[in-house]
């Protein structure tokens, strides 16, 4: 395949970690193969009139921290001009990111870029609710801001009940409340706001001490898995929040959940998807930045960037076979 120009939007490049940051290890595959690297940071993104455009940076990277990247050329571009355009900025999902979800698309009289993901997917399935478009695959779960509501789903969990924000990340503003706890009702009037803002519930499950497992799923397919293993004094186990790595092993169950979600994933443009499973039951499809990928390519001795870069550049020949 002749060269392509692919574009990255991301966090800035300085604060990447060059050993985990799953974006790298997308930049560093597309360049190991002789693609050009372009990268923007969603600030540097713009309407000039006709179409969307940004400041882009094309670099060269390399896995050395403090010098891991060189500029080659730093301008603005169409975001047409691009072959194939990685979504890569990190939550929170806020209403800038959703703005420029909205930008990219913009192209004018030309042809936008391959998405991966698409952006209509990504403004469609947050990564909290979309799953509760399998009810059957989740924990029993209750999404509301009303407090009696919330402290009746409390009561009734003997094993415990996990809340957490709708837009959250990263294992930011998780609890663990007991059906005898206390502070129930302070946590729940703190985290819905005083009943304004809606919130995740749902009931514990035991076997999350085991750890959960992030599932990375390319065009709808399982490519490699990470089990994150909970700190003793800690409830989470999100590697952003002290959870170790460790191989995971996929289940009959597991699988069965990839194969539920994959026909909605592909229509939906969610070609790179990191969905976590808890105790055989679904709890969150990730589609904005999932990360893992070098956590998965060292545990169970894959290249899962391989295997997206693969369907990128397949996408790109569909399209031009027309």
């Amino acid at each position: 395949m002749a060269p392509l120009t692919i574009g990255f939007l991301m966090d800035p490049l300085e604060t990447v970690r060059v050993d985990h940051d799953s974006t790298f290890a997308l930049m560093l595959e597309a360049q190991k193969r002789g693609h050009q690297v372009r990268y923007f940071e969603q600030g540097w993104l713009r309407f000039n009139g006709t179409c969307a455009e940004a400041r882009m940076r094309h670099v060269t990277v390399r896995r050395d921290l403090g010098r891991h990247f060189d500029v080659h050329d730093d301008a603005p571009h169409p975001v047409s001009s691009l072959d194939v355009l990685f979504m890569r900025k990190d939550p929170p999902v806020d209403a800038e990111f959703l703005h420029a979800t909205q930008l990219v698309e913009l192209s004018g009289t030309r042809q936008p870029p391959v998405f991966i993901n698409e952006p209509s997917g990504i403004r469609d399935a947050n990564e909290k609710l979309f799953a509760l478009r399998y009810p059957d695959l989740m924990p029993d779960t209750r999404v509301t801001g009303e407090l009696p509501v919330l402290l009746d789903f409390i009561a009734k969990n003997p094993a415990g009940t996990i809340l957490k924000p709708v837009d959250g990340f990263a294992g930011k503003g998780i609890l663990f409340l007991s059906s005898t706890d206390r502070n129930a009702r302070s946590a729940v009037d703190l985290l819905t706001r005083g009943g304004r803002e809606a919130v995740v519930a749902q009931a514990y499950i035991p076997e999350s001490r085991q750890g959960d497992k992030r599932i990375l799923l390319v065009d709808g397919d399982p490519v490699g898995g990470v089990l994150r293993v909970p700190s003793e004094d800690d409830h989470r186990g999100n590697m952003a929040a002290g959870g170790v790595a460790r191989k995971a092993v996929l289940t009959p169950r597991d699988l069965e959940i990839c194969a539920r979600l994959k026909p909605e994933l592909v229509r939906r443009g969610l070609r790179l998807v990191g969905i976590d499973v808890l105790g055989g039951y679904l709890t969150e499809v990730n589609v904005t930045s999932p990360t893992g990928l070098v956590e998965a390519n060292h545990l169970d001795n894959v290249c899962v960037e391989a295997t997206v870069l693969d369907v990128a550049e397949r996408l790109v020949a569909e399209r031009a076979a027309g």
